[in-house]
């Protein structure tokens, strides 16, 4: 985003800030109503995904419970932000603090420094996360995207990748859900489960709920044999 382009942005969202006199009261009641105001739209964003995909997070968590209980893995991975919401999820899965609930093998293919940048160097950027795919993946296992936009290429490959291997697939996306919105449609993506919001922040907030959601709906379902072996 340009300066100008920033200013305008802070200018509409945030008047008070750019005027030439502000009093200490006044300026911290107004930052305050921002505040709840945006403690209220991440309820309401949240809520609304969860309302309009609750199926869908069922039939996923579901699905990776089973595929769990084979002997099955988690290949997780995502970019900037995500990248740190990737590892997140590979900790949760690998290191459950909830007594009584297993560790699960998940890795977090934005980790390894060393790989990410061998392959962003030597072949392209784009294939950052499809080559550990195909050294890692086997048929069965269990590959997690994440992509506010629904766009990053990176991800688009690894998919497209771990689909030729047969590994269940679901990305988290935001917006319209971009080009992972459409390879669920045309039946490339197992699962993708988009936060119809145009805010990176609210995008990244609802995906952290889906993510620990997501969690122990799997858990949940690995204690009913009779389900996860149907």
């Amino acid at each position: 985003m340009s300066k100008a382009a920033g200013d305008n942005f802070s200018r509409a969202f945030y008047p008070f800030l750019h005027e030439d006199e502000r009093k200490s009261p006044e300026l911290t009641e107004e930052l305050r109503f921002s505040l709840l105001e945006k403690v209220r739209e991440s309820d309401e964003v949240r809520a609304k995904f969860f309302e309009g995909n609750s199926e869908a997070i069922l039939a996923a968590s579901l699905e990776m419970a089973r595929s769990f209980h084979r002997g099955g893995k988690l290949l997780v991975c995502g970019n900037g932000g995500s990248a740190t919401d990737a590892q997140h999820i590979a900790v949760e899965f690998m290191h459950p603090i909830t007594v009584g609930r297993k560790a699960l093998p998940a890795i977090c293919l934005a980790n390894d420094m060393a790989m990410v940048t061998a392959v962003a160097n030597d072949v392209s950027f784009t294939d950052i996360f499809s080559r550990q795919v195909i050294a890692l993946g086997r048929e069965g296992d269990i590959l997690l995207g994440l992509s506010t936009s629904g766009n990053s290429e990176n991800i688009v490959r690894a998919f497209e990748t771990a689909r030729r291997m047969k590994l269940m697939t679901v990305g988290y996306a935001g917006g319209d859900g971009g080009k992972m919105a459409a390879m669920h449609a045309d039946g490339a993506l197992d699962f993708c489960l988009t936060v119809p919001t145009p805010s990176i922040h609210r995008i990244q907030e609802s995906h952290v709920a889906l993510y620990h959601t997501t969690w122990d709906m799997v858990h949940t379902f690995l204690e009913h044999r009779s389900v996860v072996e149907a």
